[in-house]
This record gives C-alpha cells, sequence and structure tokens, in this order.
C-alpha cells in the first residue's frame, strides 16, 4: 500500500481504515519487509518473528489502531508502529525472570507424597489420553519445566508463534480434564 497506490489515493484510506480483506491484505504483502526491518534492529529470532505478527494482528483487529494513520507515508508509519512495539516488547523480555532456585523455594513448600503421587497419576492420564504425541515436548518444557516461550522455542527449533499456539491448545485441555476430573464422583 505504498503512498503512489492510485486505489489508496482513490478510496481515501477508506478500505484500509474499515480493515477490508484486500487492503489488508495488500498492507501485509507490501509493508511486511519495512516492520520485519524496524524490528529487526531491536529483537531477532523467535521474538523478531512474534512481535511482526503481534504488529500486524493489531492493525488487522483494531479500527482505532488503522484511523491513527492520518496520511503521508504508510511505510514509515508502520515503520514508526513496529519499532515502539519493539521497544516495548524488548522491555518485556528484560523483566522476564524464570521462578528457580531461591525464588522457587520462596513459593511455597511442596505437597506431600500422597499429593505428588495423585498429580503424576493425573498428568500420566492426560499425556496418555489428550495429549497428542507432536505436542509431548511443548508440555514438556512450558509446563511441566516453566520455561519461557522463548527458551522453548529455540530449545524445539521451532517458531515461538507455533508454540505459543500449541502451548495454548495444551492448557486449554489441560484445564478441560482437570476440571471434568473433579467433576466425576470419587
Amino acid at each position: 500500500m505504498p503512498d503512489a497506490d492510485p486505489d489508496v489515493r482513490a478510496n481515501g484510506l477508506d478500505s484500509f481504515y474499515r480493515g477490508e480483506r484486500d487492503a489488508m491484505e495488500r498492507c501485509y504483502r507490501e509493508q511486511f519487509a519495512a516492520v520485519n526491518a524496524a524490528i529487526g534492529q531491536f529483537l531477532g529470532g523467535a521474538d523478531r518473528e512474534t512481535a511482526v505478527h503481534e504488529v500486524f494482528a493489531r492493525l488487522i483487529a483494531r479500527e482505532d489502531v488503522r484511523r491513527a494513520f492520518q496520511g503521508g507515508s504508510l511505510r514509515a508509519w508502520l515503520a514508526m508502529v513496529a519499532r515502539n512495539h519493539a521497544i516495548d516488547y524488548r522491555r518485556r523480555l528484560s523483566r522476564e525472570a524464570p521462578l528457580t532456585g531461591a525464588a522457587a523455594d520462596a513459593a511455597g513448600p511442596p505437597g506431600s507424597l500422597e499429593g505428588a503421587a495423585e498429580a503424576r497419576q493425573l498428568i500420566e492420564r492426560f499425556r496418555r489420553d489428550l495429549l497428542p504425541a507432536a505436542w509431548a515436548p511443548v508440555f514438556d518444557l512450558c509446563v511441566m519445566r516453566q520455561m519461557t516461550q522463548r527458551e522453548a522455542a529455540k530449545a524445539l527449533g521451532i517458531s515461538r508463534t507455533t508454540l505459543a499456539y500449541r502451548e495454548l491448545l495444551i492448557r486449554r485441555r489441560l484445564r478441560r480434564f482437570i476440571r471434568d476430573d473433579e467433576m466425576e464422583p470419587q
């Protein structure tokens, strides 16, 4: 959607502001490189990929974000939005701290041996009955070992967005499994 695009000029950005599919697709295809480059100044790897897609997801989902563009160079405006997002994203990453060592000890004493055995049985049943084999590594790293998505994606050699999606689905299944298990008569 460069500035010289006759459709943009003729429509006065209306199709972009309304979030019409063709306009958003054209924007993504034509501006991806600029957004990727702007974010690449601050982030790399899976974090870069995630941040790029977050910028476009916000742009597609929210009319108020699209309407913040008031004309001029769409490429320059999106690069600025992407840079600001990358800076915020990097700040959030710097505040992440895994729960290890003394912090884990301060979180509370471990449960009883009986409770631990029940938890192991519950996890084994979840793995056997509901967890697809391809998702087991994500479950092990993100749920069981409590790795950050960034660390787990790197360890598994997959994109962070793929890992995040799988983790979301796993956690939903796990919550449903636990809720259904609690409702069963003992």
